[in-house]
């Protein structure tokens, strides 16, 4: 009898052991094929599930990472808006006081002094005064510090500023009037704000643990713009300050007094 090619069969013999009885079972080479195919098939799926399920598990632990990041920032903008209002609560006090004592009419800043809270959150900027610029001539700080390194070219690299020793979250004021031309945070100075003062001359406030300023923001003289701290490459609180003319790095020393 002639077999088709179709109709070709596998033919399996069992034998138990121990046992004379054998079992033959005959499977067609088309179920074969029809089998192989159903177990690839079962194996694509499954691969293919096993790779969602990576790629979700993925998404979930990035979108868990993001709400971690989202919640932190909330957190010091509320901050932020708490300092605001506390300082502006100050100034206000401050005002009253010197107003009783006949000092309304003095246009001289006190030494803390903020910005109107809307200008602080980002707002437009329309309430906020025009300043102008002044060179740098004021302390960096509401208090005296201790400076622990000053400005020269050692042999690990060239320091360009002050470090000045202060307990964390001191006062950072501006050593001149002018406009913030930058502020953000890097891995060297950390949070950091930077502001031009005129005719060449800039200075910058490194090592901030908040910046309380924005970019493109007119600041006056001892206007507190930061809160010191210990970000970036810092070993400890402290206030990395630097005084440039038309880029150049110099001494602040020699324009600024510290206080005694």
């Amino acid at each position: 009898m002639t077999t088709k090619p179709g109709d070709a069969k596998l033919t399996v013999m069992l034998v138990p052991e121990g046992g004379r009885d054998t079992r033959t079972v005959q499977v067609s080479y088309r179920t074969l094929r029809l089998l192989f195919v159903a177990a690839g098939a079962l194996a694509l799926a499954l691969t293919v599930m096993a790779g969602s399920w990576w790629y979700l598990a993925a998404r979930a632990a990035k979108t868990s990472e993001l709400e971690q990041q989202v919640a932190v920032m909330t957190r010091d903008r509320a901050r932020v808006e708490a300092l605001v209002t506390r300082l502006e609560t100050i100034e206000g006090q401050y005002g009253a006081i010197r107003s009783l004592f006949g000092r309304a009419d003095l246009d001289e800043p006190s030494g803390v002094w903020l910005p109107p809270v809307a200008s602080a959150r980002g707002g437009d900027g329309a309430d906020r005064p025009l300043l102008g610029e002044s060179r740098p001539a004021s302390w960096p700080l509401a208090e005296r510090g201790f400076v622990t390194q000053g400005v020269h070219a050692g042999t690990s690299g060239d320091h360009p500023g002050l470090d000045i020793a202060v307990a964390s979250d001191s006062y950072i004021r501006a050593a001149g009037a002018g406009t913030v031309s930058d502020v953000g945070e890097d891995a060297v100075y950390g949070r950091f704000v930077v502001i031009e003062h005129g005719d060449g001359y800039s200075t910058l406030y490194g090592h901030a643990s908040m910046t309380l300023v924005t970019l493109g923001q007119a600041v006056r003289e001892r206007q507190v713009i930061a809160l010191s701290g210990s970000t970036g490459r810092s070993t400890g609180p402290h206030l990395h300050f630097e005084v440039l003319v038309d880029g150049q790095p110099v001494d602040p020393l020699t324009l600024i007094e510290q206080p005694g």
